[in-house]
């Protein structure tokens, strides 16, 4: 019944928006990619154009299909993956949105975020959220607009305006302004969610000044929402059956289905995840408590750490300092290099986040001597990755009590086989590396597959394609991470 059949998986990111079929052997039959425009206004702002993302997933749709030559017709149901607690608002009648979207890396609502800490709102938002108060969530960044846009609170309030992440913007613009929902996962990262009742919390709303008619409805993470209008796939109205946050969809991609089963993402920024199962475990260490997924009325929770800045910094690298033209080129560079020198990189770029939270902390590059190259400089990028993600996963042993055996990794940058030794060997433990490496992708199908009939639980399924073991010197490995902290510290003094 599922030959040549197809799911649709839109997984849209950061920095890039793609399209992906699945066939009913976990295939990918074809992916199309298009890079999404990044703004910097101001120092710590980060924007997105919404219209430029909608009309980049339209683009990518026609791609993959022309790509596979598959008649939509054939496609079973759609998946999406999705950048979390971006924030945009827009026009109910007009569907255009009232200005720029606000990235979930953007600063630009710290000033909220004071106010509401000074408020002593803290304990109070941990209690109902999970989360703690910082602009990376989308409460502070919706009232940052409706208190900035002209005229946006008064439409806001008279039921004239919407708010969704990105999740909530690609439906409703695939259905035709049909639909305004948002999944379990992607409520969760807004601030305004309470976890365990996984409803908009009315305190919150009150407290926080913000309007419950511009709020989506919460469904969730697998089942069919609802289809696509006509014109978005040449005449073919197609069952969107899953939403997911893209950090979620990896941890759902890789399988982690169990308790204690962990992964990490090497993306724009380092997102590490532990199921806790049907446990809310409330961190004491900087993490936070977070939805994995919703199936039918099953809540399964995770803890996680979120690090702002991973892969970008490499990025920045090649795109700012000109070091290199491909990032492909970095792991020959950090090999070739032997060590660091020395030299440590703390890419605080818009302050840190996991486990040190601290908004206002800023970049440094320290232990530079005469003999720092690129190649050094290089390394001790791929370097801060890994260090980054050891203080994350030693978080979360702490606070869940559970000794991490194996770290499952994907991500752009888990292609580089130098950052993922340098992992092992500063962790020591195991971390594997998967055959596909669009895990993200994978779990919004597998997701949709699910909600659709398309496939049953027994069929999901992933092949590894290398395990990394620790192999450097323990002792060295600690006086390494040592002097990481030192670094750390230096950072946090600006």
């Amino acid at each position: 019944m599922n030959d040549n059949q197809y799911i649709l998986a839109i997984d849209q990111g950061t920095t890039s928006t793609r399209a992906i079929l699945f066939d009913h052997e976990q295939h990918m039959k074809a992916m199309a990619q298009k890079e999404c425009k990044v703004e910097y206004p101001q120092s710590g702002w980060v924007e997105q154009d919404a219209m430029e993302v909608w009309y980049d997933t339209l683009g990518v749709l026609a791609d993959v299909l022309n790509k596979a030559s598959a008649d939509p017709s054939r496609i079973r149901g759609i998946g999406i993956s999705n950048q979390r607690e971006t924030t945009i608002l827009w026009d109910k009648r007009t569907g255009l949105p009232i200005c720029k979207a606000i990235v979930w890396q953007s600063r630009q609502s710290a000033g909220i975020c004071d106010i509401w800490k000074d408020e002593g709102l803290e304990p109070f938002v941990r209690r109902k959220t999970g989360l703690r108060i910082d602009p990376y969530f989308s409460a502070s960044k919706i009232v940052w607009m409706l208190d900035h846009v002209p005229g946006a609170r008064k439409k806001a309030e008279a039921g004239e305006i919407l708010f969704g992440t990105m999740d909530t913007w690609l439906v409703w613009n695939l259905t035709g302004g049909k639909v305004h929902v948002t999944d379990a996962t992607n409520a969760s990262r807004t601030m305004l969610c309470n976890i365990e009742t996984v409803e908009w919390d009315d305190e919150l709303l009150e407290r926080f000044n913000i309007p419950k008619a511009i709020l989506p409805k919460i469904v969730s993470t697998s089942q069919v929402y609802g289809s696509t209008s006509p014109h978005v796939l040449f005449g073919q109205e197609v069952d969107i059956c899953s939403i997911v946050g893209d950090q979620q969809a990896a941890l759902f991609g890789q399988l982690c289905l169990e308790k204690g089963m962990a992964k990490n993402t090497y993306g724009t920024g380092g997102f590490l995840l532990m199921n806790t199962g049907s446990e809310i475990v409330r961190s004491r260490h900087g993490l936070l408590s977070t939805i994995a997924w919703k199936i039918g009325d099953q809540v399964t929770y995770a803890l996680e750490g979120s690090i702002f800045v991973s892969g970008s910094i490499l990025k920045w690298m090649r795109d700012k300092l000109h070091l290199f033209y491909s990032v492909s080129q970095t792991e020959e560079m950090a090999v070739r290099a032997g060590s660091a020198g020395g030299v440590y990189i703390v890419p605080a770029f818009v302050g840190l986040g996991a486990p040190s939270w601290d908004e206002r902390a800023r970049a440094v590059i320290v232990g530079l001597t005469f003999s720092t190259g690129t190649d050094e400089l290089v390394r001790a990028a791929l370097e801060s990755m890994a260090f980054q993600v050891k203080d994350v996963l030693d978080a979360m042993e702490a606070d869940s009590g559970i000794p991490i055996q194996i770290l499952k990794v994907d991500g752009g940058a888990a292609a580089n086989n130098f950052l993922l030794q340098k992992q092992a060997d500063l962790c020591r433990m195991e971390v594997d590396r998967f055959e596909i490496n669009e895990l993200t992708a994978l779990g919004a199908a597998y997701l949709a597959g699910l909600a659709c009939g398309f496939w049953n639980w027994d069929d999901l399924n992933i092949e590894v394609e290398r395990s990394f073991v620790p192999q450097d010197n323990q002792k060295e490995m600690e006086r390494e991470y040592l002097r990481w902290l030192d670094a750390l510290h230096t950072c946090r003094t600006f």
